[in-house]
């Protein structure tokens, strides 16, 4: 599904004075997945596991203020904690009373932000449980790329008006996996989401969550050790940001794992380059929470 047609089918939310275009599919009667997804794409990262997702779940994924189809503020300060206050309000205007979170990148650090407001019993909507993909759970073992450390130092907005179609591409290509690297079409299909409304020119505004993670690093964390719900790993283990080596530190730290997939040989997007595999793991984590 190309990202127009992604477009076409979900629709835009007035949410804390802004427009964030949602995903919402399935019924009422079904267990729902709050999809969150990562930087510095959309929720559009989520459609080649969306159709097996659906066929036993209602599913809700949004774009992200600053990110794909929704309002992207340019004089505008980004954080952690107003995604976690934006996807809450949208939670409560879907009327969202018990669902399952599935989150990845960007998303994973939003989700942890949530799950402490949970654990304090102060969260939008019961939780069921938590799946967590690569991404940036501890800032001591994110190893960030040398563009986002740029694009995060004071000459970000020079490096961002320099960057281009080329660089991005380079820069995606290099988290996949060594033999699910994004094609021309994928990489174009995700330029096409960064540069929608015009969105490349906020990209050093929006990579200031690498700061929130250092400044929060013991809440967040605390998130994951306190966990009233069942939570899960499933990682691509060749990541050259958080890969092997993250699932490393969540062991090491001793945290609550009830389900742990590694996927061999594949990247950051476990969830575009090993689809089938991502639905399966979920799914069997899923399954294995309804019968215990």
């Amino acid at each position: 599904m190309r990202p127009d047609q992604w477009q076409l089918r979900g629709s835009l939310h007035a949410v804390n004075g802004f427009q964030l275009f949602a995903m919402d599919e399935g019924t009422t009667e079904q267990d729902t997945i709050l999809l969150i997804h990562g930087f510095p794409t959309a929720s559009w990262d989520w459609h080649r596991i969306w159709p097996t997702l659906g066929q036993h779940y209602r599913l809700v994924a949004a774009d992200m203020l600053g990110f794909g189809f929704s309002d992207k503020p340019s004089r505008h300060h980004y954080s952690i904690h107003e995604q976690a206050d934006l996807l809450e309000a949208l939670v409560r205007k879907l009327d969202l009373k018990r669902f399952h979170v599935l989150a990845h990148d960007y998303g994973d650090t939003v989700a942890q932000e949530l799950l402490a407001r949970q654990n304090a019993g102060a969260g939008a909507g019961e939780w069921l449980s938590v799946c967590f993909l690569n991404g940036g759970l501890f800032p001591e073992t994110h190893r960030a790329l040398l563009t986002q450390k740029l694009l995060l130092s004071p000459l970000g907005p020079l490096i961002n008006k320099l960057s281009n179609k080329r660089t991005f591409d380079g820069a995606m290509s290099r988290v996949f996996g060594p033999n699910s690297k994004p094609d021309a079409r994928e990489l174009e299909d995700y330029w096409s989401l960064v540069m929608h409304n015009d969105g490349k020119h906020i990209f050093h505004n929006l990579i200031t969550y690498m700061r929130d993670r250092r400044e929060h690093r013991e809440r967040w964390v605390a998130a994951i050790r306190d966990a009233k719900v069942p939570v899960a790993l499933i990682n691509g283990s060749a990541d050259p940001v958080s890969g092997a080596h993250m699932v490393a530190r969540f062991q090491e730290l001793e945290l609550p794992l009830a389900f742990l997939a590694e996927l061999p040989e594949i990247g950051h997007y476990p969830q575009m380059e090993a689809a089938n595999q991502v639905a399966a793991a979920y799914l069997k984590f899923l399954d294995q929470i309804l019968n215990t």
